[in-house]
């Protein structure tokens, strides 16, 4: 029996169902790789390379928290500082009471804008995220529902306004290099898309009979930045970020973040209150998700198993990818999937097949109990 048998037979079983047809997965205990392999295939009768690139989807926020944090360490802002003492337009139509923690945080109910990408440029997008009106009856902060896109790009917009360079070369030069990330992007420069296209797992919709590409690999898609959505490579990478994390900050030397502001990036700064985008009961941290199943709602969104750890801690991205570090067990987690089922179907299956892999390393758990 191999290593992860009950994960590899929960992937074939999702896969003999049509759920999908490949993926990547990486798991690690203390630092040390157990899990860094592909399975499935690419693309129809291909095999899934060792060396493919994931489309990380929303599994991309913790980077554009991380580099909030990181100015926040440099002093450069503060979490309730308001968005507007960085971004002055931001302020119209009412927006001026909203801060940076309230972005970090999905309670800053701007949450459902069309903002155009990739459709246009960076600043078309933030000019128009910042004109447009707040939802009505919402106050910052007491109120939360989960923000896919806009209040991405205003973080990046502060980023990219305290520092100096577009948020995409930020990432790279501050975060991405530092840690060793070399295959990894967010807004990929279009010569190494064209040259690495064959690398890039596409995304199929798996709902729909048969099949579809999803078309989401496209070169405007993946080379025009959006700090909350298009990361892009490796799992193993975005693996060795959380690897980061776990470690306080620090990898082979470097030291991207201190632990006491990883310690309130993972802690639970909102609690308690309905997500009104996803209809359930979640707790969030400075752009990461502590484990969200602590309310016994078994099938919470971008949760983690039942056998997580309290503190667990991570992002998930939109029906295919999770990434995620559970301190009690030293364990690191990043998977993807190439094919988006249902939202039933992909809570199901990667349920199965996240606890699998706890039970596969002998460290189960239930509720934040030892397994008996």
């Amino acid at each position: 029996m191999s290593a992860f048998a009950r994960a590899r037979a929960a992937f074939d079983e999702g896969r003999a169902r049509g759920l999908h047809s490949g993926a990547l997965m990486y798991v690690s205990r203390h630092g040390e790789p157990l899990l860094d392999e592909a399975w499935g295939e690419i693309r129809p009768g291909e095999p899934m390379p060792d060396d493919a690139l994931a489309l990380w989807l929303s599994s991309t926020k913790p980077v554009a928290a991380i580099a909030v944090a990181q100015l926040w360490e440099r002093g450069a802002l503060a979490l309730d500082d308001a968005v507007a003492r960085h971004v002055p337009e931001f302020a119209a139509r009412e927006k001026d009471r909203i801060t940076i923690r309230h972005l970090l945080t999905h309670t800053g109910g701007i949450r459902m804008l069309d903002v155009g990408w990739p459709r246009d440029d960076w600043d078309t997008v933030v000019a128009r995220i910042c004109a447009a009106r707040p939802e009505p009856g919402w106050t910052p902060g007491e109120k939360a529902g989960y923000h896919l896109q806009s209040s991405w790009f205003v973080l990046g917009e502060i980023v990219r306004r305290l520092d100096g360079r577009p948020f995409e070369r930020y990432i790279r030069e501050d975060i991405f290099e530092p840690l060793g990330m070399a295959s990894s992007w967010v807004g990929m420069p279009v010569e190494r898309y064209r040259g690495d296209l064959h690398r890039i797992a596409p995304l199929y919709d798996t709902e729909a009979r048969p099949a579809k590409d999803l078309g989401w690999i496209g070169e405007r898609g993946l080379t025009t930045c959006s700090p909350g959505s298009n990361g892009c490579g490796p799992m193993r990478e975005l693996g060795w970020l959380y690897e980061t994390l776990l470690a306080g900050g620090l990898r082979r030397g470097t030291r991207v973040l201190s632990p006491q502001t990883i310690e309130a990036m993972t802690a639970r700064q909102r609690t308690g209150l309905l997500d009104q985008t996803f209809r359930k009961v979640m707790d969030w941290g400075l752009g990461l998700i502590p484990n969200p199943a602590i309310y016994g709602d078994p099938d919470v969104p971008y949760a983690y198993g039942r056998h997580a750890g309290r503190r667990a801690f991570g992002h998930s991205g939109r029906r295919s990818s999770t990434a995620f570090a559970d301190p009690e067990h030293g364990l690191v987690v990043a998977l993807m999937v190439n094919g988006l089922p249902g939202d039933a179907e992909h809570a199901a299956r990667f349920r199965v097949l996240l606890e699998a892999i706890y039970e596969d390393l002998g460290v189960a758990m239930d509720a934040g109990q030892p397994a008996t």
